[in-house]
């Protein structure tokens, strides 16, 4: 990283939302469907995941005391359109044992408290790292806490912001100590991100047109 670091992220944020506006991020309907999501969404697109949360919707198994009880290998088929199925049905299953454990069923109590404990307390369950605990954080329990995606760390290495390889944790800190510790911003900044990711940020540049193409960048990074 180097010293512009701390005042780029701030212009990013403002040339992208003057750009595309509210992004109205996460795309769930409520808290428990924020954290079947960012379960489900590891390495698939979010299309797949859209059909095995529509699959949970029509078997009456989108909360938290249904997938309590529902027998695993039932829950691989329905999720088996976001891919990974027997894995994820795994993660799914340990973040409500743990639920249950350790917070009698309550998402708040979970997700409440201190931020660096409760990120710590999602990211001892099995198949929680640190992208998934930031984005049920930020989406499902209001922390001001920032999610790192690939569209995230692709446009600021792009941008000579971050280096190749640059640790999760690095980019994450570089957002918190540059970026108003606020939900809001933080929710609108990641989805825009990802928007400006998707148009223009994938892994080919198209530029052209692109809200941030006046400052400094590199096409092939």
């Amino acid at each position: 990283m180097n010293e512009t670091s701390a005042t780029i992220l701030p212009v990013m944020y403002e040339r992208l939302f003057q750009t595309y506006g509210p992004q109205h991020w996460w795309p769930g309907e409520n808290p428990v469907e924020v954290v079947i999501g960012a379960i489900l969404t590891q390495n698939t697109a979010w299309t797949n995941v859209e059909k095995a949360i529509e699959n949970l919707k029509q078997a009456n198994c989108l909360s938290f005391d249904a997938l309590r009880n529902v027998n695993k290998q039932q829950l691989e088929e329905w999720i088996r359109p976001a891919g990974t199925y027997r894995i994820k049905a795994d993660r799914l299953k340990a973040f409500v044992d743990e639920l249950w454990q350790s917070h009698d069923g309550s998402l708040e109590s979970m997700l409440g408290g201190e931020l660096d404990l409760a990120r710590q307390r999602l990211l001892a369950i099995r198949g929680i790292g640190p992208e998934t605990a930031d984005a049920i954080l930020l989406y499902a329990g209001n922390r001001a806490t920032f999610v790192v995606d690939a569209y995230t760390k692709r446009i600021l290495r792009r941008h000579h912001v971050i280096e190749d390889k640059e640790k999760y944790e690095t980019v994450r800190n570089l957002f918190h100590q540059s970026v108003t510790l606020d939900v809001q911003v933080y929710n609108e900044f990641h989805a825009l991100l990802v928007e400006v990711g998707k148009r223009h940020c994938g892994t080919k540049a198209k530029c052209e047109g692109c809200p941030l193409v006046n400052l400094p960048h590199d096409e092939l990074r």
